[in-house]
Order: C-alpha cells, then structure tokens, then sequence
C-alpha cells in the first residue's frame, strides 16, 4: 500500500507545471555568410550577422539579480558544423583561475564556460561542450535533467584567447559528432560562466541558485532559420594498435611481451540512433582506480571509464538505484578479454530512447571459466513533460556450459536474467524528482529467482531539500551483471535540510540536515541504522565547512574482521551501537594553495573506538602543473584478538599538462590496508581531435616485504576516421 500511494503521488505530480520555464528565452541562429577560422579571434565577417545572447543572469552567490561580469553569446551554421563564439568581459580585474589544461577539468576549480545543448527539447538528454580560460576542452553526454557524464569524447575543435580586459572562446562542433532529430528547428540550449576572480555563476536563462546551471528544465531554445543539415551516411572507423610487455612476480615471474590490434566502428543508423561495434577491444589507456580505504561489509563501487560503454550510458546504467543496479558495464571484461560486442542506443524520436547491447567475451583456459555472452536491452518513453517510463532486460549466459557432474557448475552460473520496469519522475520546475521500479530474476536455482523493488520522493527548494525513500530486496533476488551490495532486506530513509541566508558577512548560507538510514530483514526486524545530524557552512568565497553527529546500529548478518586486515571475524547475529562526532572543511578553489580536512573520532564494533583522518592538499603551477596528495589515516582500537591497529593510505598525483593536447599524469598510491603500493603513469599525445598516443606504465609493490609484484608497460596508437 505505502509502494502504491507513493507511486500514484509521482504521476500526480507529474503534472504540476508541464511548460518549460523558460521557453521564451530565444536565440535565432541562421546559416553562415561566409567561412570561419576557429582562431579565437572572432573577427570573421560571418560574426557580424549573428545574433547575440547577452544580460546574463546570476545563479551564484544569489540568484534574485543580473551578473556583474558582462558575457556575450553568438552561433551560427554552415552544412558541416555549429559554431560559437563566447566572450566574457572582466569587470573584476584579476589573474585568471585554472586548475591546469587537463580536458574535462574539475568545473568549480577554473574559470569556465559550459554550452548545454537539448537537440530534442526534451529537458532530459543532451550533449555539453566548453573550456577553461586556457583552453582546456570539456565535453560529455547529459542525462538525467543535468548530470553530464565527462568520460564520454567526441570529435570538434575550439580555441582560446586572452588578454586584462576579457577571454574569447570559439569553437566548431561537427553536427556528426552529436545527434538530433531531422526537420526540428528548436533545440534546448543555454549556456554557463563560473567566473573565480568574482566568485560569480552566471547563465543566459534565469535559474534558481540550488540547481545546477546544466539543468534542462531552465534551458532556453535555440531557433534554427531552417532544420540543421541532416548529417548524411555518418561512421567513424577508430581502430588501434598495441604492444605491451608485463611480469607477474606472483605467476611465475616470466616477462610476457604481446602485440594487439582491434578498434570501434561508430554508425547512424539515424541522425539520432547510433550503431557500435567493438572487436578486440582494450581498455588499457583507461585512468587507474583511486584506492580507498574500506572498512565496509559490503562491496565498493568504482564508476565505467571505458569508451565504448559511454555514449548514452544512462539508459543501461542508471536503472535501479546506486546500490541496486541490475546492469553495471564493469561485470563485463574486466578480468576476461572481450572478443566483440555491439550497441545500438539513442532516441527514436522525441519520446522513445532505446538501447541494445550485446558484448561476448572468451573462455579462460586455466580456469575453466566458459565464454559468456551479456546481452541488454533498455527501452523509454518521455511522459508528463519530463518524466519517464522505461523496461530492461538483462540476460548472462554462458557458452559450452560444464557438464552437471563438473564441479565448475557451483562457479559459473549457466544463466541469470534481470526484467524490470521503471518510473522516473522531473517535474517541469525541477522542484520535485522520483523514482519507482520493479525488478525480477530468473535463474537456474529458485535461489537466485527473486524481486527487488524501490522508490522515492525529493523535493528541492532555495532553503528546503527533503526526501523520503524505501527498498525491498528479497533474499532470494540476484543480478550477476550488476552491482546489489546486499540482498534480504528493507529500507527506509529520509532526510530533511534547511538553509538560511545572512544579508551580509562572509557566509553565504547555513543550516542543518537530518539524515537517516534504516534496515530490517524481511520480517521486518531492525538489523542496523546509520542516523546523523549536520550542519554545514557556505561561505561567499566558495570555501564550506561542516560538522556532525552520527549514532550507527548493527546487527551482524554474517561474519565480519572490523579491522579489515584478515585477523579474526566477529559472529553472525552479534549486536553493535556507537556514536561519532566529525568535521568536513573544503578551501576556496581561488588559491593556488587549496586543502581539505575531513574526521571522524568515535566509537566502533565491540565497544572499541575508530579515529579516522583524511587530508587533501595541491598546489598548482598554473596552467601547467597541478600537483596533489592525499592521506587518509585510520587507528582503530578493539579488544583481543584485534587490539590497536593503524594503517594509512597516502596518494600523490603530479598531473602535468605541457599543451591542451600533451598530458603527463602520475599517480602513486600506499595502501597499507592492502599491502600495497602502486604506481602508474600515462602519457597522451592528442595528435588530432579524438586520436591520441598513450604510453601507460604501471608497477605494484608488496609493501612489506617490499618486492615487486607485477609491472607492465604499453604503447597505444588510436585514430579517429570519419567518412
């Protein structure tokens, strides 16, 4: 009954607002008069007739007037590409702010612009293009109203220029790099400016200060004088080519060389409908994982970096919720190589978004581990203005399957498969989000053959930021291609927040937050809770501080080592209650001199106490070097057999970036937790838009003994083909 009202109040409010907000914030483009050079000039004639989108409003610190840092906006067409030529005045005269040339930087830590384009008007999905003051690129894929998704990299040039007095920003993005609906003649679109030296956000549509500027909702509309030029038969050919050499000190310790070809073909099926295959894929260019330290009974989670999984990823991946995903792309071809694969994704109109894939991957040999083929289908529809209904099926199976009297059949699963459905609520104000699915399992065991369901409700205001939200994953519920950190319970959460806001002073915003966790087993009894009160501080410089109080409850449902290094396990059904105070600083992003400050100090498992201390410091010779470490310190005293321990976990990155196209990063990481420590470096020469050189060297380390434990070097040339 609670699943069904809470449902039937989404569709209600679905409803509430349906217009888009700022629908008549309108920039005419019409089709070039002439040629234009991407020089960051701006002087082509063909600029002279186009119109221009000024008077920007402020988002931040408040946004109830104009900006004070004067931006200008103009774009045209011609049958190859979009153009657009950005100029941002400076009223505050300073230095400028960035972070380094690293494409697709840390948007809060460099002066920016950001385009946001909604080709379908939708306020859903879109595409997101700009650069720092130094011409970083910035590029990804929108979903979700305003998340944009950075790994994803497309094929277009820009340029920048600078002097005291402004920075001019010009850029052309081919209109087969992005997807649209052929005939449409309104796009959504608006654009941002984070200006440091000021400390102000701006964006050309008014937009309330507690949503982010890519929010669709408040996009105004692009007006084309007639449809863009249909894109034609669009592929792009990307293959590559690959020598590597490795050593295993843990296997044998032989120094194994091996060279490698394979590439991506990218097809349009339809100006907005994408076909790619894959064969032989390698993702070993990909950036490293960043170690934690975990001290968790339950799984991690580490994000898809990998090319080929990106583009219009929010249809396979943001089913479910964070830690209840029937699909996560990482199952797939992380520890067995991939043969080939296949994926069809993008919308089918202005309602329908589809998304197939079929990935197979080979047999290991030494195991005996069968191939497997991992086939998705992710189907959804636009409904109420913004919001969505789609359906997914996920199916895992294995291929020359053991025999019933193999002992490998209580490893590898003959089959699994996940069907779901799903509603997601965005109101047409933003104000009100939701989400509500249904998902089922099927395979060979009724063990694995069950049901999980969730649901919730969020309401965010300038000053209010509340919501409520409830789980049921059944004991018996699996979803072996994607990410369930636990299965045979219930939850409920919520939270509820309040902000104030002084007239004056150097803080911008205050107020707490009450957060709560709760979870009970399937015959509704309480196994844990988390349950914290916070107060945060913003202050007009971008720096925040926050403090907490926090009381954890946990009823051991297996058996658990709280110290996370192997020493002895704590009993099933074993009861444990404590309380914890803790702090969060952040320092304003202006200074070349930036750090953080996190803790944690109270109790723990079996009465005992756990101190945790994390710091973040950097230091940036900009825009060339930004160099960065960070330490995450853990003492933890428990009784016998445990007693005191403490381990550190300590990063260093020196991220180089010599041009906007040659890129040194380095990272090392000590793991003591692990025993463990790592490092690895990467170089990238983007030779041409979207075809880069990579030299990856990666070595770990026993920290004690100290002694080697693998290392590999790799060489990697890409090219982006276009027909």
């Amino acid at each position: 009954m609670k699943y069904c009202i809470l449902f039937l109040s989404f569709l209600c409010l679905t409803n509430i607002n349906a217009q888009k907000k700022n629908e008549n914030y309108r920039l005419h483009i019409k089709k070039s008069s002439g040629p234009i050079t991407i020089d960051g000039i701006g002087n082509d004639a063909a600029w002279q007739d186009a119109e221009e989108a000024n008077d920007f409003f402020m988002v931040l610190p408040m946004d109830n007037r104009k900006a004070t840092e004067p931006t200008t906006i103009k774009m045209t067409y011609d049958d190859t590409n979009l153009y657009l030529l950005a100029t941002f005045y400076n009223a505050t005269k300073a230095n400028y702010f960035v972070e380094s040339l690293r494409r697709d930087f840390s948007f809060g830590k460099n002066d920016n612009f950001l385009l946001f384009l909604d080709p379908f008007n939708n306020q859903t999905t879109g595409f997101s293009f700009g650069s720092n003051a130094y011409g970083a690129q910035w590029d990804g894929t929108m979903y979700d109203g305003s998340k944009i998704d950075l790994n994803w990299d497309s094929k277009w040039i820009s340029k920048v220029t600078r002097d005291e007095e402004k920075w001019i920003f010009e850029m052309a993005v081919p209109f087969k790099s992005i997807r649209y609906e052929e005939g449409v003649k309104e796009w959504g679109i608006n654009f941002s400016r984070l200006d440091l030296k000021s400390s102000e956000k701006s964006s050309w549509t008014p937009i309330p200060r507690q949503f982010p500027t890519a929010s669709l909702a408040y996009s105004g509309t692009l007006v084309w004088d007639a449809p863009p030029p249909a894109p034609g038969t669009n592929f792009s050919i990307i293959p590559y080519v690959l020598g590597d050499v490795k050593q295993n000190q843990e296997v044998g310790g032989v120094v194994k060389t091996n060279a490698k070809i394979g590439g991506d073909i990218k097809f349009s099926l339809t100006s907005s409908l994408n076909l790619d295959l894959t064969v032989n894929p390698d993702f070993s260019q990909v950036e490293v994982d960043r170690q934690v330290t975990n001290l968790d009974r339950f799984e991690l989670f580490f994000p898809e970096r990998r090319q080929f999984f990106l583009e219009n990823g929010d249809l396979f991946a943001n089913f479910g919720y964070e830690t209840i995903r029937p699909f996560f792309s990482r199952r797939i071809g992380l520890n067995v190589p991939i043969q080939a694969g296949a994926r069809i994704s993008g919308n089918l109109n202005d309602k329908w978004r589809l998304g197939v894939m079929d990935m197979q991957t080979a047999p290991i040999e030494e195991s005996g581990q069968p191939s497997q083929n991992f086939a998705v289908m992710s189907l959804q529809r636009k409904i109420f203005g913004r919001s969505s209904i789609g359906m997914m099926f996920v199916n895992k199976q294995s291929i020359n399957y053991p025999q019933e009297n193999d002992s490998l059949t209580d490893i590898y699963s003959k089959y699994n498969r996940n069907l779901g459905v799903e509603y997601n609520l965005a109101s047409a104000n933003n104000a009100w989000n939701g989400k509500a699915f249904f998902l089922k399992s099927f395979a060979p065991t009724d063990d694995d053959s069950g049901f999980t369901q969730g649901a919730h409700l969020a309401y965010t205001s300038r000053k209010w930021n509340l919501r409520l939200q409830e789980e049921w994953v059944s004991s018996d519920y699996s979803a072996e291609v994607g990410f369930v950190r636990r299965r045979g319970y219930k939850n409920l959460s919520g939270k509820a927040g309040h902000l104030f806001f002084p007239k004056a002073g150097p803080i911008l915003s205050h107020g707490p937050e009450l957060n709560g966790f709760y979870y009970f087993n399937e015959q509704l009894k309480e196994t844990d809770h988390t349950a914290y009160l916070a107060y945060k501080f913003d202050f007009r410089k971008r720096s925040s501080l926050l403090f907490f109080l926090s009381d954890d409850y946990v009823e051991l449902l297996s058996p658990f080592d709280p110290s996370g290094l192997g020493i002895s396990n704590l009993t099933t059904g074993s009861q444990h209650n404590w309380n914890a105070l803790g702090w969060e600083f952040q320092s304003k992003p202006q200074s070349l001199f930036t750090y953080a400050f996190t803790g944690r100090l109270g109790g723990y498992y079996q009465d005992g106490s756990r101190t945790s201390l994390t710091s973040e410091v950097g230091y940036r010779f900009q825009p060339y070097v930004s160099l960065k470490a960070n330490l995450n310190y853990n003492h933890i005293n428990l009784p016998a057999p445990w007693n005191t321990n403490e381990f550190w976990l300590i990063g260093a990155e020196a991220d180089i970036t010599f041009t906007n196209k040659l890129f040194f990063a380095n990272l090392l990481q000590y793991n003591e937790q692990s025993n463990n420590f790592n490092i690895n470096s990467r170089f990238q020469w983007r030779y041409s838009p979207a075809s880069d050189l990579f030299i990856v060297y990666t070595n770990n380390y026993f920290i004690e003994p100290y002694q080697s434990r693998n290392w590999g070097l790799t060489l990697k040339f890409t090219y982006w083909l276009n027909n």
